[in-house]
Order: C-alpha cells, then sequence, then structure tokens
C-alpha cells in the first residue's frame, strides 16, 4: 500500500533562496501552462506539452523533467476540478461558486509543491542529507530532520515521485513509499467497538474514553478567542486568526492519529476486528440549535475513520461500519430500546431491565455486537484503500493538484 513520509528540510539560507525561487519559477510557469490548457481545451498530458514544453523550459529555464512535471501537474489539477464539478463539491452548475470554478483558468501558488522524481533528487538517507535540483543549479548537502520509523521506511520502502513544498517558512520533503500491508485476520475473536461523540471524541466498548472533557475545554477556550477575534476584523487578526485556525487543525490531526494509533493497536494485540460507525451524511441529517453547531460540525470525525481504516487495514486488522441508529438508545444486555434509556449525556438507565452504564460505552457495546452479527453473516472488511499520507506513524498528505490550484477560486 502506497503512504507518504513527510520529512521536515533544514536548509541553509543559501539553500533555502534557491528552493524558493525555484518553486516559483515552477508555479508561474504552471499557471501560464494553465492559460494555454484553458484557451485551447486542452487538458492532457501528451497533447499539451506540444504547445507548451519548448516555452516552458526557456522562458523559466526549466530542465526537461522539471518542466514535464509542470505540464503533468497543471494536466492533474483539471482532472481534480473535472471530479469536484462531477462529484457536485463546487456547487450546482450555474450557482456561483460554480462559475467561478470554471470561467477562468487554474491558477497556482507561488509555494505550491512541486513533484520531483529521482533524475531531480537523490537520498542520502543515513547522513540525513539530499541533493535536490534548483533552477540555479543542484543544490547538495541539504540536511533534513526525521524520526527512526520515518528513516527506516525511507530506506526500505521509497519509491516513485517526491513533492518539494514549503508551509510557513518551512520546508518539507513527502517521499512516496510502497509498504507491504500485513495478511488480513479473517477470523477475528471479537470486535472493538467505537462509539463517535461530541463530548467524548471515542469510547472503546472496553470502557476506554479518549479525549474527553479536557480537550473539550480546550476547544471552547479557542473557540471564545476565536470569536472575540473575528470581532475586531483587522489586518492583524485576520493573521492571527489563520494562524490560529492552522494550529487547531494539526492539533485535531495530531489527537485523530493517537487515538486511530491506539485503537488499532489494541486490537492487533487482543486478534479482534474494529466496528465503526457509519456516520456519511451526519451534517445533513441532524438537526441542532444553533449554540450546538459549532460544537457538532468541529471535529473531523472522517479524517479520524480515515485514519483508522488506514492504519488497520496496514496491521491486517478487519474494519467494519454498522448503521449507528438508536445505538444510544438501545440497550447492550436485554437489547431493550427506548429514548427513555438515554438519561442524560452520560448516564444509560435501560427502562426494562435495570442495566445502568456510561451512556457512550452502552453505544459502544452496541455497535460491537452488530459488527460481530454483520461479521457472522458474511460481511467483508469495509477497511478502503488507505489515503496516500504519511507522517511519523501517518500524516494526511493533502493532493498537490487540490491544495495547490485554486480549484474553488480559478484566477487572480
Amino acid at each position: 500500500m502506497k503512504l507518504v513520509v513527510q520529512v521536515k528540510l533544514e536548509p541553509m539560507p543559501g539553500q533555502a533562496a534557491a528552493l524558493e525561487a525555484t518553486l516559483r519559477a515552477c508555479n508561474e510557469a504552471a499557471t501560464w501552462v494553465s492559460e494555454i490548457a484553458f484557451e485551447r481545451g486542452e487538458f492532457k498530458n501528451f497533447p499539451l506539452r506540444k504547445h507548451t514544453y519548448d516555452e516552458v523550459k526557456s522562458r523559466w529555464t526549466l530542465g526537461a523533467q522539471a518542466a514535464q512535471h509542470v505540464i503533468k501537474k497543471t494536466c492533474d489539477a483539471y482532472t481534480t476540478l473535472k471530479a469536484n464539478l462531477k462529484a457536485g463539491n463546487l456547487g450546482k452548475p450555474g450557482s456561483k461558486r460554480y462559475r467561478k470554478a470554471t470561467e477562468k483558468p487554474l491558477a497556482f501558488r507561488p509555494q505550491g509543491a512541486q513533484p520531483y522524481d529521482d533524475r531531480m533528487l537523490s537520498w542520502q538517507i543515513a547522513e540525513r542529507t539530499v541533493s535536490v535540483w534548483t533552477t540555479s543549479g543542484r543544490v547538495k548537502n541539504v540536511a533534513f530532520t526525521a524520526s527512526v520509523e520515518q528513516l527506516a521506511t525511507l530506506a526500505l520502502y521509497r519509491k516513485g515521485e517526491s513533492d518539494l513544498l514549503e508551509r510557513d517558512g518551512m520546508w518539507f520533503l513527502s517521499a512516496t513509499c510502497e509498504v507491504p500491508e500485513a495478511e488480513l485476520n479473517t477470523a477475528p475473536a471479537d470486535f472493538l467497538g467505537i462509539d463517535l461523540g461530541i463530548v467524548n471524541i471515542a469510547t472503546t466498548s472496553d470502557g476506554e474514553i479518549m479525549a474527553g472533557r479536557e480537550l473539550n475545554r480546550v476547544r471552547v477556550r479557542e473557540r471564545g478567542l476565536r470569536t472575540e477575534l473575528q470581532k475586531k476584523n483587522t489586518p492583524s487578526t485576520k493573521r492571527r486568526l489563520k494562524k490560529r485556525r492552522r494550529k487547531e487543525a494539526r492539533r485535531a490531526k495530531d489527537i485523530n492519529h493517537k487515538i486511530a494509533k491506539h485503537v488499532v493497536a489494541e486490537a492487533e494485540r487482543t486478534g479482534r476486528g474494529i466496528a465503526l460507525e457509519g456516520l456519511t451524511g451526519i451534517r445533513e441529517r441532524v438537526r441542532l440549535r444553533k449554540p450546538q453547531r459549532a460544537t457538532h460540525s468541529s471535529w473531523a470525525f472522517h479524517q479520524l475513520g480515515e485514519f483508522i481504516a488506514y492504519k488497520a487495514r496496514k496491521a491486517g486488522v478487519p474494519v467494519v461500519h454498522v448503521d449507528p441508529a438508536y445505538t444510544s438508545r438501545t440497550c447492550a444486555e436485554c437489547g431493550h430500546i427506548d429514548k427513555a434509556n438515554r438519561v442524560s449525556q452520560a448516564f444509560f438507565a435501560c427502562r426494562n431491565c435495570g442495566f445502568v452504564d456510561h451512556a457512550d460505552r452502552n453505544g459502544s457495546r452496541n455497535i460491537r455486537a452488530r459488527a460481530w452479527e454483520s461479521w457472522r453473516r458474511g460481511a467483508q472488511s469495509t477497511a478502503p484503500a488507505p489515503p496516500r499520507t504519511y507522517r511519523g506513524e501517518a500524516g494526511r498528505k493533502r493532493s498537490i493538484t487540490a491544495s495547490d490550484a485554486r480549484c474553488a477560486s480559478p484566477g487572480p
């Protein structure tokens, strides 16, 4: 399975200047190629090369490999745009957002990621350095930092392209690795149910609560600070809001990784599968009061599910998604369903048999039971092919074409 190891570069000032000039030139060239593709209506790689390859090489002094990657990156960006339009991610045809995405050519950010192949980039993993092609020549001995686990993965499984990107003044390389999957456990002893919630992000059927009230206090405090900054609406507060938004996203992503890693490790250790709720479309199905909306929509539950799924796939742990309907109202002991069973957010008391438990743990036990029943009836593991991500243990890498091309806001 393909994952991506992301390492942090530590270039000297002169090296960083060369890298910055290279990214800027490549993305300026990609924006120009995008304009030609838009004018001619030609969005396929090889036909587009006939109209742009020579100009890209001479005008921006790019090497042959870099010019080809620039053209391919542009074509990939339009492929992503077409897929987003088809899926309805940019609104309905004729809407303002849809027109904005289709009436102008795509533009690339100056710091957008640039793909490198082995002709343009070489790794010296033992020395923790890389040699990188730039518009001003080959830059050698660029130091990078990585964990022991990352170094081992790079040494054993690196295969394919690497992406150079700059973010908040820091430089990164994302290297594609072909990591072998463990053999799927087709005879799990049981399932580990995971109940996802607002107060407690994840509760297992073993009764373990992960990321509970302490995290929510931090989230409430950050939301209050964000509200105060939004009221001021000055350039400095906008910059601060942008910085805090990224910080909050990184914290949520880190917590999701830790939860997923712990859940998969526990399931693998005990020979069990993992049972998850099928939460597709929950924001459209659930009606909430206005004060509840921010809390309900501010956690990346889909991201958490993806992290669990691909880590489970890597470890050979089966994953089954079940219908979450009435799991919070059903007694895990006798199966009695009653809205009154859920006394409060944290307290469950069955009106039929008198069983008392933590509400989230009761829900996770119901999820476990449904997954086990589905598995016995012949259900297959629903863990999808993993996203192409890896950061330390694993981290989410955004698609170059989706992140570096302004798909939703083409053109200046």
